[in-house]
Order: structure tokens, then C-alpha cells, then sequence
């Protein structure tokens, strides 16, 4: 009876033990999606995010599937990754046929080479016009005789408000470039840039200019040059508590140390724009008889010259250098457009707004006061952030311009020299974002078969640089870009 009760039970036996055996082998054997999430648990088990917050999510755009999420719903500082949102926001409200545009007129018909009246430059907020443009923009007043204007040089920057920084912005960025004063009369991004050059004698002061030269700005340089083992000490900055146009420069730079090169913001870039012009007329050999001012045109002015500016070379070097100025310009613009002169960022933020709501985000659930991401006050996700690059994937009338605006990893932008000799090099297109204690990166890639993914990492509340955090992402990077579902782990490390 027992001999028949085991060759009754051994095919039962059998089959739990293969079933069992079956369970192990799963257990044992990991999909290359499975090995790609653990490598990531790895890559952010490490020590520098014991203290910080991290939240990071990845999505593939062919399928919609969630690759990796952590703690994808936490409200984060997004520093310029917020200039995704700007953009996005400009280019479905704008259009990418839109024209930034620079104007000059004149209030009296001129002949015999004189203007009896005033000639007026009316500003649009074009945030790449520069000292070159103008130039070209002023000559047109030469080619057409012009060697005398008895009136004023009118400025008209109407078409925003009088708000020139964000909400929130630090009080003690301000000689800093990236924090310039936003202006529909903007020129040269309304800033200077200062160049400091050491002496050939220890003891002896500093080399220093400033470009473009101007009236605008004087320069107060009390720096030395330095024994070549010394630190640098240089510091380069503005009178900006006094609302002062004078450029300090002061400290040590050893000698032989290469040249220090320092953008430095100017108060009131209308007066910069307007001198600037005035100073141009000079070179052109034009006399301005009148003053600098600033006012709106009169409805009986005659246009004379118009400078324009496509929207797509704005949003690239937004994107590509990560350009303050033209993000609160853009944003300006927007709500110029969207809802009347003049532009401010309130009206801007709403048709940004409007424009999120439309890809499915609440929004209600952030918090957007810039263009730009310098304000501490922002709030987003990566969640949120990986929703307007899924929706920016499906406006195929906009995606190209958009896509290659952001900076390519190991080729251009602010990712120039991060992630080269990686799969990600050449490949993966992302906004990087820093502020103190913050560092983020979202974007696309395309992994080893070819699948687009969308991501969004966001990093903050650390102390000191932020190097190692980028350093993570640049590894983030390469593991999405190497990425494989047709290859075993082993395949493809």
C-alpha cells in the first residue's frame, strides 16, 4: 500500500519541485527594466542624499510606461528648470512665426539733413538686441542724409510695466548679470562686461575695461596685481545699494593669471539703451541737439526703421545658455500679447498657466512667480515636469524647435562638458537648473533601441557645490541612454 501511495505521489512531487525550481530561476533573473530600476535605487542610495531631497521620475514617451519614479510628487525649488514651462508657454502661445521687434521713429518729416523734431526708439522686449544691432538699426537715418536732429532722443518702453525684477528675486544678486533688470528697451542683456587683466609687476594696478565703452557707467579700480603664488582675491561688482552706475574693482589677482571677465548689470538699461544710441549717432556723425528721455509716442510719429527678431534664435539661447533676461522678457511679452499693454508677469503666468492646463496638469498644485526660476518661491515636481515634456512630445508643430533648443549633453549649452564619452553624449536634450542648493535636470533621451524617455530630476537642501549631484544625473543619464528591454543586464553595461 506505501509503494503505491509514493508512484501515486511522485508525479505531484514532480511538479512542485520544477514549480518551485520555476519561482527560484524568476526570482534569480532579472528583466532589463527590473536591473534599470535597481541600478537607480543604487545610484541614489548614495550618502550625499542622506541629508537632501531627491525626486526624480522617467517615462517612456512610445508607451507611456512609468520607468522610475521617486518621491515624484514633492514640491521642489525647479531653478531653471522652470524655463521649460517659459518656453513651452511661448511657443504654444506666441507661435514660432512670432517676431520680436525693435522700432524707430520720427514726430517731423525731415529733409536737407535735419530732423526738427524727436526721434524715438519704441522697445518690444527683445532681450538679444545689442550694441551691434544698433548700429545697423541707427545707420538707416545715415543712409537717408540725416546729419542733424534738433529735438530729443525719446525712449518708449511701454509696452511692459515698470517691474523689473521677480517675485522673490535676492536683493543681493543684483550686480550680478543673471540678475539684470528686465526692460522692453533691453540692450547688450542690460548689463557690462568688465574685463580685469593683472600687470606685469607685482604691486601695480590692475589692468581694467569695460565693454561696450560707454558714458553710462564709470569704473572705480583699486585691485593690484599680486605675487603669481598669491590667491585670487578680485572682486568685481557694482554700486548697487547706492543705485549707482560705477564698477568697483578691487582685491588681488596674481600675475600671469588669465584675464577675469565679469557681466555686470547697469540701473536703469532704458537710460543704458537710450545713451548707448546717443553715442552711436556721435560715431555716425549724426548731431542730437536735444536730450534723453523716456515717454510714449505720439500717435502722429512716422515709422523709419524696424529691427527684427525671430522667436525661435530667443528660445534657443533661453534654453541653450539659460538667459534670465530672456525668460522674464518672455514672459512679459506673453502677457503683452495674451491680454494688453503693458506686458507684466502676472498676465504672463497666466497664459503659461493656461497652457499646462491644457497637457492635463493642475494648476493648482504649484507654484510658478517667474520666468526665469531665480525666485526661491517656485514649487514644482518632477511629476509636473515630465507632463509638459510629454505634452510639448505631442505638438509636433512645435516640438522640433522646442527639442533642439535644449542643450545637448558633451556638444552644446550648459551640458557642453558633462556625460562625454557616454551613451547619453550627443543624445540626451535637457534644461539644467542651479540655484544655492539646488540642482536639477529635465529632458529627453533616447535609450539603446531607440525609445524616447522623458525626465525630470530635481535636487535640493544641500550645502556647498553642487558637483556630486551633477555628477549623479550625468550617471542617470548614461544608465537611461544605455538602456536596453531587447539585452540582459549583462549585455549591455
Amino acid at each position: 500500500m506505501k509503494q503505491f501511495l509514493l508512484l501515486l505521489l511522485a508525479p505531484i512531487l514532480a511538479i512542485t519541485l520544477d514549480c518551485c525550481s520555476a519561482v527560484d530561476r524568476s526570482t534569480r533573473e532579472e528583466t532589463p527594466l527590473q536591473h534599470f530600476r535597481r541600478s537607480m535605487d543604487a545610484l541614489l542610495s548614495d550618502s550625499i542624499f542622506t541629508a537632501t531631497r531627491c525626486g526624480v521620475k522617467i517615462v517612456s514617451l512610445d508607451n507611456d510606461e512609468v520607468m522610475y519614479e521617486r518621491d515624484s510628487k514633492i514640491l521642489m525649488r525647479p531653478a531653471s528648470n522652470l524655463k521649460l514651462v517659459t518656453a513651452a508657454a511661448a511657443l504654444s502661445t506666441l507661435g514660432i512665426n512670432f517676431q520680436l521687434k525693435t522700432e524707430l521713429y520720427s514726430d517731423t518729416i525731415f529733409s536737407n539733413g535735419v530732423i526738427r523734431g524727436n526721434i524715438y526708439i519704441k522697445g518690444y522686449g527683445d532681450p538679444d538686441f545689442n550694441s551691434a544691432q544698433l548700429s545697423d538699426f541707427l545707420s538707416v537715418l545715415k543712409i537717408r542724409g540725416v546729419s542733424r536732429i534738433e529735438g530729443n532722443l525719446v525712449g518708449d518702453a511701454s509696452y511692459f510695466d515698470d517691474e523689473h525684477w521677480g517675485a522673490g528675486w535676492m536683493w543681493d544678486d543684483e550686480p550680478s548679470g543673471f540678475a539684470a533688470y528686465h526692460s522692453a528697451l533691453s540692450i547688450n542683456r542690460n548689463c557690462v562686461e568688465a574685463t580685469v587683466t593683472p600687470s606685469n609687476t607685482p604691486g601695480d594696478t590692475v589692468i581694467a575695461s569695460i565693454e561696450p565703452s560707454t558714458r553710462y557707467v564709470s569704473l572705480l579700480n583699486t585691485a593690484r596685481t599680486s605675487a603669481d603664488t598669491a590667491p585670487l582675491t578680485l572682486e568685481i561688482s557694482r554700486k548697487f545699494k547706492e543705485r549707482m552706475n560705477v564698477i568697483t574693482v578691487r582685491g588681488e589677482i596674481p600675475r600671469g593669471s588669465r584675464p577675469q571677465n565679469e557681466a555686470i548689470s547697469v540701473w536703469n538699461p532704458e537710460l543704458y539703451f537710450l545713451t548707448l544710441a546717443s553715442e552711436e549717432l556721435e560715431r555716425q556723425n549724426i548731431t542730437l541737439h536735444g536730450k534723453l528721455l523716456l515717454d510714449t509716442i505720439p500717435p502722429a510719429a512716422v515709422l523709419i526703421a524696424r529691427h527684427i527678431q525671430p522667436i525661435d534664435s530667443m528660445i534657443v539661447f533661453l534654453n541653450k545658455m539659460s538667459d534670465n533676461l530672456s525668460a522674464e522678457n518672455t514672459l512679459k511679452i506673453m502677457g503683452a500679447e495674451c491680454y494688453g499693454v503693458p506686458g507684466t508677469a502676472e498676465h504672463g503666468l497666466t497664459a503659461a498657466k493656461r497652457i499646462l492646463s491644457a497637457f492635463g496638469i493642475d494648476t493648482t498644485k504649484f507654484l510658478m512667480v517667474d520666468g526665469s526660476g531665480v525666485s526661491h518661491y517656485n514649487l514644482l515636481t518632477p511629476e509636473i515636469l515630465t507632463m509638459l515634456l510629454r505634452g510639448m512630445h505631442s505638438r509636433k508643430d512645435l516640438f522640433d524647435l522646442y527639442y533642439s533648443s535644449l542643450p545637448c549633453a558633451g556638444v552644446d549649452g550648459l551640458l557642453a562638458n558633462r556625460m562625454k564619452n557616454t551613451p547619453a553624449q550627443n543624445n540626451l536634450h535637457a534644461k539644467t537648473g542651479t540655484l544655492g542648493g539646488v540642482s536639477s535636470l529635465s529632458g529627453y533621451v533616447s535609450t539603446a533601441d531607440g525609445e524616447m524617455l522623458a525626465f525630470s530630476m530635481m535636487m535640493q537642501n544641500y550645502i556647498g557645490s553642487g558637483e556630486a549631484y551633477r555628477k549623479a544625473q550625468d550617471a542617470i543619464g548614461a544608465l537611461m541612454a544605455g538602456f536596453s528591454r531587447t539585452h540582459g543586464p549583462s549585455e549591455h553595461k
